[in-house]
């Protein structure tokens, strides 16, 4: 967990950038109070948007890779994993 004073926001916002883009939030924190949380877009946009983030992996998994499916193979697998 990383805990900064909010002034950091301003005098070390490398530092705070470089931790939030590897996917820490940071906490500010002001008169040793907590005030905000800073986050990357990524990980807020996890955080509100669930489906969203799942459609971009589906997305990004897709363009690695020339397989594709029918949706009677995605049914016929997915009957066969719920019967096993």
């Amino acid at each position: 967990m990383v805990i900064r004073p909010i002034s950091d926001l301003r005098n070390k916002f490398t530092d705070i950038e470089k931790s939030v883009q590897n996917g820490e939030p940071v906490y500010l924190t002001k008169n040793g109070y907590g005030t905000m949380v800073v986050l990357s877009l990524d990980t807020y946009s996890k955080l509100v948007e669930p489906e969203e983030h799942v459609m971009d992996v589906a997305d990004d998994a897709a363009t690695s890779t020339e397989i594709r499916f029918s949706h009677e193979q995605v049914f016929e697998e997915l009957r066969n994993t719920i019967n096993a």
